[in-house]
């Protein structure tokens, strides 16, 4: 059973999962999909169509704007900003005010256990890979590959990080998570658990 706030605004073709909370002031637009166990902080937004997995964590005041795709156990920070327009504009060049149908909307795809630090801004079209973590404040242009640590404006890689989040710390031919011992092989810069 989920629960919703007295004070959220819910739309009646939203899927709301299974022990899946929504706070206050939050709002889910018509056809947005949340998985199991979620959590969407308050004043946070979830367009039309979003989709989201199970175990997600969707911070105070988070903009995901449609169509963004959420893999499961993803986090979004506090006041984070998935983007969904290449070229905005208010008006068409006539100067009319442009409506739904004057623009093609693109999405943000974070993939299963990618983080989002607060004030992050993601600018679509962008994929954040699996594991990924996005520093607090970081404006991402560009995709950034399964277990990268990304900082800055525009966000670069600046490191990896394995599944719990540390970064990893480099030994010899292997990458090792030093709150876990998991080691991780990079070939070709991308990264990916040994087996």
């Amino acid at each position: 059973m989920s629960f919703v706030a007295e004070s959220a605004d819910v739309a009646d073709a939203a899927k709301v999962g299974d022990g899946t909370k929504v706070w206050h002031l939050a709002q889910v637009r018509e056809n947005a999909v949340l998985g199991q166990n979620c959590i969407v902080g308050r004043g946070a937004y979830i367009g039309t169509g979003v989709t989201m997995g199970d175990n997600c964590k969707v911070q105070n005041h988070a903009l995901v704007y449609e169509p963004a795709k959420l893999g499961h156990g993803v986090f979004i920070g506090p006041a984070v900003v998935l983007t969904n327009d290449t070229y905005p504009r208010a008006v068409n060049p006539d100067g009319s005010l442009k409506s739904a149908s004057d623009w093609e909307a693109v999405g943000v795809t974070i993939d299963d256990g990618a983080s989002i630090g607060a004030r992050a801004v993601c600018i679509a079209p962008v994929r954040v890979g699996a594991w990924a973590t996005v520093a607090a404040g970081a404006v991402v242009t560009k995709n950034v590959p399964d277990f990268a640590l990304v900082a800055g404006v525009p966000a670069r890689r600046i490191g990896w990080v394995g599944k719990a989040g540390a970064p990893l710390k480099a030994e010899g031919d292997a990458w090792v998570c030093p709150l876990t011992g998991d080691r991780y092989v990079e070939t070709d810069g991308t990264l990916a658990p040994a087996e």
